[in-house]
This record gives structure tokens, sequence and C-alpha cells, in this order.
């Protein structure tokens, strides 16, 4: 009876993938695997293990000016509506989708290879973080553009909705596990230019996805008015919906709360690799950190789940989730100045620890961010308006970065000194705590009600005029996907 039941759960995956490739197109399957799985789950974790090393070692760049570096990381992401409107609009011989994986392949290889083969004596900083940014910019473009498909079969099937985002998450956990485990060895063996040439491969994929992923070639001429009248209802859409208090108050809550938290990853990173300052880690063993941290990162989404989800309020659940996020600011200050030690706890295990608990509470932290963001979405508009609040976001993280490379400037925090990054720690955890004096803005409702009037936006014109076929502009699907919020990047204290 045991065999049976184990050999149930074993087959069971391969029958849910096999039921899905059935249903939506076994092409659009080994699109989401290629993108969520390859592309941003594998190649997305290996650039930020990757990157930091090269950065470091490579162009022997100070981290206060990597972490502005790594600000314009966020840019293409930032312009995801931007993306969108180019898929939604503009065809290639009458295809909408498939040629822009074409085009974020093409980019996403030549950016790779390019820093990767060329001599550093010929590749400045600028022109190595011009590349770096053409990476990201693939991995944006491929994200917009299977997200609009998703959402398109969303809209056909509302059924298999929850199955599609299950499919997105679980290829970017994967990816992720995969890609952070790998980087460490890498880096070791190929060294950080070697490694970065490995980030080519994943665009290669999105290349031949753009020749093969099914999609219905539209004979007819674009009504080119249509559209724009379209995309300018929309936009009016917005801009009305941004006005309304219980949309612009969270919203500027998840602007701050974010670019308040500010990012002293590239200090850490130089002090946890350095041999004489910090507890000089490995290669491999800094990559296997962000692994054991993708893991905590999908125990937080379960306890979300399972156990908050239902019963509080949004307000309550982020700021007892904030004040979380104030106190496990401390584990980094402690180890800093090395209290680890004097209290009998190895550095290895000190800062396993310390990653799990500060994934963990990121996510209690950014999930219902996530929820408050959809609650926030108009009818008609819905797809639009997620992805502008998904730009706030990105902006949000922009400004945390260049916010905390400031610091690490001003207490002059280099390659080489780190004897105020303790201060530097003090201040980050301070600004955390401060957030909760926002909270205000945030509304008392449950996770369940609703936020929006569904009538917020009645008489727009935001669909398509009479005669043309049904379809609403849709840039991202309405359930994004967590892991993929890039990204994301929640992840970086």
């Amino acid at each position: 009876m045991s065999k049976n039941r184990l050999l149930v759960l074993i087959c069971e995956p391969f029958q849910w993938i096999q039921m899905l490739c059935k249903e939506l197109n076994t092409s659009f399957v080994l699109g989401v695997v290629t993108v969520y799985g390859f592309n941003q789950g594998f190649s997305g974790s290996l650039f930020r293990v990757v990157s930091d090393y090269y950065w470091k070692d490579v162009q022997k760049i100070q981290p206060s000016t990597v972490q502005l570096y790594v600000g314009f990381y966020y840019i293409p992401w930032i312009m995801k509506p931007v993306w969108g409107l180019l898929t939604d609009i503009f065809t290639v011989n009458g295809y909408h989708r498939r040629p822009y994986f074409v085009i974020s392949g093409i980019l996403g290889v030549v950016s790779a290879l390019s820093v990767a083969l060329v001599n550093v004596q010929f590749m400045p900083a600028f022109m190595a973080l011009i590349c770096l940014i053409g990476v990201t910019a693939s991995m944006a473009i491929a994200d917009v553009t299977i997200d609009a498909c998703i959402a398109k079969n969303s809209i056909q099937m509302p059924s298999l909705a929850s199955d599609m985002q299950s499919l997105c998450g679980f290829c970017t956990s994967v990816g992720a596990l995969i890609g952070f485990s790998s980087s460490g060895m890498f880096v070791h063996q190929l060294g950080a230019k070697g490694a970065l040439g490995l980030l080519a491969l994943a665009p290669i994929l999105l290349i031949m996805l753009g020749f093969f992923i099914y999609e219905s070639r539209s004979n007819r001429p674009s009504n080119q008015k249509a559209t724009t009248e379209k995309v300018a209802g929309a936009m009016n859409g917005m801009y009305k919906t941004i006005k309304y208090p219980q949309v612009w108050k969270p919203s500027l809550y998840m602007y701050l709360s974010l670019a308040l938290s500010i990012s002293t990853h590239e200090g850490q990173f130089y002090w946890y690799t350095d041999p004489k300052a910090g507890p000089a880690f490995s290669q491999e063993f800094v990559g296997m950190i962000y692994a054991i941290g993708a893991v905590a990162s999908i125990a937080g989404v379960l306890i979300y789940h399972k156990l908050l989800k239902d019963y509080y309020s949004f307000r309550k659940l982020l700021f007892f989730a904030q004040l979380l996020y104030g106190f496990s600011g401390m584990l980094d200050l402690t180890f800093v100045l090395r209290w680890n030690l004097k209290l009998g706890i190895p550095d290895y295990f000190f800062v396993i620890f310390e990653e799990c608990v500060s994934r963990i509470v990121n996510r209690l932290r950014w999930m219902p961010m996530i929820v408050l963001s959809t609650k926030l979405c108009p009818l008609g508009i819905e797809g639009t308006f997620f992805a502008l609040l998904m730009c706030i976001d990105s902006l949000g993280q922009l400004s945390s970065k260049w916010s905390g490379g400031l610091v690490l400037h001003l207490f002059h925090v280099t390659r080489s000194d780190f004897t105020n990054l303790w201060l530097v720690m003090v201040i980050k955890n301070a600004l955390r705590f401060s957030t909760l004096a926002l909270i205000f803005l945030v509304p008392k409702a449950d996770q369940y009600e609703v936020l929006v009037p569904p009538d917020l936006l009645k008489g727009e014109n935001l669909m398509n005029t009479a005669g043309e076929e049904e379809e609403t502009i849709q840039l991202v699907a309405m359930n994004e996907k967590i892991e993929a919020v890039e990204g994301s990047s929640l992840r970086e204290r």
C-alpha cells in the first residue's frame, strides 16, 4: 500500500505537467520553463553572485560605487510597462510575442559574451555596466513577454490560472536553487569573467523559444488609431486611479518602506570575503548561503499561505512584519561586531541562521504588499496598473541601493576598511524601525476585502472600440509570481 502511495506521489507532478501541456500547448509550458526556470531562476541567481565577484575581483571597484552600479540593474524592470506596450502594439511579421523573445535573447547573448570575452583592459567599468544592464534588460523583456502569454491564457482558461502561477513559482525556485548552489563553484573554476559567459546560455534558449513557441499570426493590418485610443484610455484610467486616496496612500507606503530599507549588501559582501577583517568565506560557501536562503524564502511563502493570509488585516500584518524586519537586522549588527564568536557561535552557523531568518521575514513582509497591490488595481486596466505598481516597487529598490551606497561612501567603507561598517548597520536598522511610523498609510481592511470600487473607472474608454476583437491590455499576470519579482530583489538585505 505504501509503495503504491509513493508511486502516486512520484507520478503526480509528471501527470500535472502532462495535463498543462495538453490544455495549454507544450510550447507554452516549455516557454515558462525557459523564462522562469533558466532565464530568471538559474541565470538570475548566478548573475547576482558572479557580478559581485566581477566588480570586486576583476574591476576592483569600491563597494559604495558597486551599490550605485547595481541600482542601474533595476532600470529595465522599471520600464516593464514600456516593454509590455511594445509587445501589445508593435507586431513583427504579424506576431506580437515571438519576435520579442528573439530580441531579448540576442541582447542577452551579446551583453554576456561581451563582458566575458573582452579583456578587462579594453572593458572599462562603464562599458561593463552597460553590458550587465543589457543582461538584466534581456531578463525583463522576456519576463514581460511570457507574462503577456500567461495573462492571455489566464483569461481564456481561468480554471488553470493558479496552475500557471504554480508552474512559474516552481520553475523559478528550482532554477534559483541550482544557480545559487553552483555559482561559487563556477566562480572558483572559471573565474568571475568566465562564469559571466555562462549567462549567455539562457538567452540562447530564448532565441530558440522565439522560433518554436506557438502564437497565432495576425493577418489583418493593425489599427494604430484604435490602439492609440486604447492606450490613451488606459493612461487616463491610471491617472484617475492613482489619485484615489485608498490607492496612493498604500502605494506611497510600499515605495517608502522599500526606499528606507537601505541596502548595504555590497559592503557586507566585501566584508564576508575579506581574509583579514571578515570571516573570509569561500566562493562556494557564499553561493551555498544564498541557496539555503532560497529554501528559507519558500518556507516564508508557506508560513504566509498557511497561517497569516486569512486571519490578519493588511495594516496589522505589515506592522508586525516590519517590526520583525527591524529586529532581524540586529543579526547583521551582531555578526559584523563578531558578538557571535563571544557567544561561542561559529561564523558559518551564524550566517546561515541569519540568512534564513532574513529571507523568511522578507517574504512575510513582501507577500502582503503583493496581495495589496492586486487589490489596488481597477477593472479594465488591472494588468497595466499592476505593472505601474511594480515599477513603483522597483523605484523603491533602486532608491534603497543608491542611498545605501551613499551611506557606505559617507562612512568610508571601502574594499579594505570596514571600521565603520557597524555604524552603517545601526543606521540601516534605525531606518527600518522608522518605517513603522508610516503604517497609517496602509488600509485596515482584511486581505479578502475589496479596496477599489468596481465602478471606479465607469465610463472610461479602456476597451477596444466596437468591431474589434475583444482584448484588454495586459502587461503582467495579475497573480504576479512572488519569486520572480526580483528581479526582485527583496532577497538583498
